[in-house]
């Protein structure tokens, strides 16, 4: 199976994690607010596209305003991709505010077959999109979607804050996924110490690393400080 890169020269995320992901993953990103979730998926969104991968970034963090200006600010320069389609932007961020009350989320998400077109679909964060909806009948039937999808050759990555789930909902996401990280904050005297943690890596055909160290630099981005191999 294809590995898909989402290498740029300035960091070695994408060399720390197997050297991509193997094309037809559903990835699991999980991590409490703040961690780091939305500039991960940012990052890895930014690297595919640089290696020639159309990607749907489905937003429920950003207007597509903040979104640009959030790349910009990390110099992750996404106008291009966007002008030439590589690149198709989806803010759900004023319909979740608009809509609170909506228990149909993930019935529509299913439904809205021009958001999987591409290859690679981010959903930045599943469980804001589908919490008001949510159950374990759904939430089943909505992996099953995705599974099928990664069937057809789709690689899928989702971020989630676990908190936003049920108790029994959340395990499923994870025992279903291909490969799972985990986003920890540890404080180290006046900074904040990031840490991309690798539970589960299925695929890889290069060594992944069980700890990526991170940190995230305006006019930078993310910048990768330690990692040990599993």
């Amino acid at each position: 199976m294809p590995v898909l890169s989402f290498e740029l020269e300035r960091d070695e995320f994408n060399q720390k994690l197997g050297m991509g992901f193997p094309q037809g993953s559903m990835v699991f990103i999980e991590g409490d607010n703040g961690g780091g979730k939305s500039t991960i998926s940012q990052r890895i969104a930014f690297g595919l596209l640089e290696n020639e991968y159309d990607v749907t970034l489905i937003s429920t963090q950003l207007t597509t305003k903040g979104f640009i200006n959030q790349m910009y600010s990390m110099d992750y320069p996404i106008a291009s991709h966007l002008l030439k389609n590589r690149l198709l932007y989806i803010p759900v961020l004023p319909l979740i505010k608009a809509s609170k009350s909506r228990i149909d989320f993930i019935e529509r998400l299913m439904g809205a077959e021009e958001l999987f077109i591409k290859k690679v679909i981010i959903i930045d964060t599943i469980s804001a999109l589908i919490k008001q909806s949510a159950d374990t009948a759904n939430a089943l039937e909505l992996i099953s979607f995705f599974k099928k999808l990664t069937g057809l050759g789709k690689t899928i990555i989702l971020t989630a804050n676990i908190n936003d789930l049920d108790d029994t909902i959340y395990p499923h996401f994870i025992s279903t996924s291909d490969i799972y990280l985990s986003l920890k904050l540890k404080p180290l005297g006046n900074e904040i110490k990031r840490t991309v943690m690798v539970n589960k890596f299925t695929g890889a055909t290069s060594p992944v690393g069980s700890m990526v160290g991170f940190r995230i630099e305006p006019n930078v981005g993310l910048v990768v400080e330690i990692a040990s191999v599993a």
